[in-house]
């Protein structure tokens, strides 16, 4: 018997909580999303598996370095969040698989791009009167532009005690996008609104999308300089694309490094998502407050169209409004196929992807201001 005991001391069965046993089930949740409804899954998979080794009783996994003691595998490979080294990184690669050509070709778009973020700003103010801090709440309102890099981004800068809620409801919300995004967009359209046929856009030139990566950079850096990591990597990573001699670093960007950086990335975020941190009432607000922030940013992009319209000649379809959110492709696929059910012949999606990228350098912006004027 006591050498039963003595073997079961040298097991971790004993340290196993509560708080433990409730998180395994929310990443069985998260799994499922995942694996059998395909949310996400890139970003989903691993923050579920980090929200695992969180949640047991580990050795050598999360412990920072005690004296000549190194620290656990975690405690390094998350500092690639605490160091907003992996954020960038994504960017890097989003950018190199990213085609500007619709919004260069159509730059009225970028208006749309603008209109989503009215998102951001209502939900900050929301999580202000809720009782979260100026810091806390501009983290939460970020999650409206459903950029989940963006939004890890500005959490560990403002707000590092709410970087797991934020991530795990930005990334759940981007893969929702089927789900939230079509009965905002149908109930403030006619169907004889869906059905409009916009002119196709014309080519776009080499040349013209590899001025607009420098352009952009510059123009949006002395503008907000602390977006500078952000889209600067965005812009390099698009300009590896286009420029047609760095073919090799382009297919890195795209392929191995945002792949290999995903990983961490998400284990990283889960590896924060303790019981002890995760199961509070704030979370419930947070994913609350984001799917409020997320609606209001599909309809301000809706309604930007629709007041578009009464000032111009060429139509826009309003359904393209709603792709001003970052949820690239996902969000412009949904305008294509609420278009097509109004009009089975009408063909959206590159003129949504104008608003669908011009919203990746909206949300950057807009992070870069709540930075700059909250960051210190």
């Amino acid at each position: 018997m006591d050498m039963l005991n003595e073997l079961l001391a040298l097991t971790a069965f004993g340290h196993v909580t509560s708080n433990m046993v409730i998180m395994w089930g929310v990443v069985c949740g998260l799994l499922y999303l995942a694996v059998y409804k395909n949310f996400e899954p890139l970003l989903l998979v691993p923050i579920a598996f980090g929200a695992l080794l969180a949640n047991l009783p580990t050795e050598g996994l999360v412990n920072p370095p005690v004296g000549d003691t190194p620290g656990g595998l975690f405690h390094y490979i998350s500092q690639g969040v605490y160091l907003e080294l992996f954020p960038p990184i994504i960017f890097l690669g989003v950018g190199a698989l990213t085609d500007f050509g619709p919004v260069i070709a159509n730059p009225r778009t970028f208006l749309l791009g603008a209109a989503a973020q009215f998102g951001v700003f209502a939900t900050f103010i929301g999580a202000g009167l809720l009782g979260f801090s100026t810091h806390q709440a501009a983290a939460i309102g970020i999650i409206g532009g459903a950029d989940g890099p963006t939004s890890i981004f500005l959490a560990n800068k403002l707000a590092p005690e709410l970087l797991a809620p934020i991530a795990v409801a930005a990334y759940s919300y981007m893969a929702l996008v089927p789900l939230i995004q079509p009965p905002i967009m149908r109930a403030l359209t006619t169907r004889q609104e869906r059905a409009i046929r916009m002119r196709s856009l014309r080519p776009v030139s080499k040349t013209e999308k590899l001025i607009f990566a420098v352009v952009v950079t510059v123009l949006v850096i002395l503008l907000v300089p602390a977006a500078s990591a952000l889209i600067g990597m965005l812009m390099l990573g698009n300009f590896l694309r286009e420029c047609g001699v760095a073919e090799r670093l382009s297919k890195a960007a795209q392929n191995e490094i945002i792949n290999i950086v995903t990983i961490f990335l998400g284990t990283s975020v889960g590896i924060t998502m303790t019981g002890d941190r995760f199961l509070q009432a704030e979370t419930l607000k947070i994913l609350s407050l984001g799917i409020v922030a997320f609606a209001v940013s599909t309809a301000s992009g809706v309604l930007m169209a629709k007041l578009m319209n009464l000032v111009s000649t060429e139509k826009i379809n309003p359904l393209i409004g709603s792709a001003g959110v970052s949820a690239v492709p996902m969000a412009a696929r949904v305008s294509q196929v609420e278009g097509q059910k109004a009009d089975p012949g009408n063909f959206l999606l590159m003129h949504a992807m104008g608003p669908n990228v011009a919203g990746v350098i909206g949300t950057a912006i807009v992070a870069g201001y709540f930075i700059a004027r909250l960051g210190n």
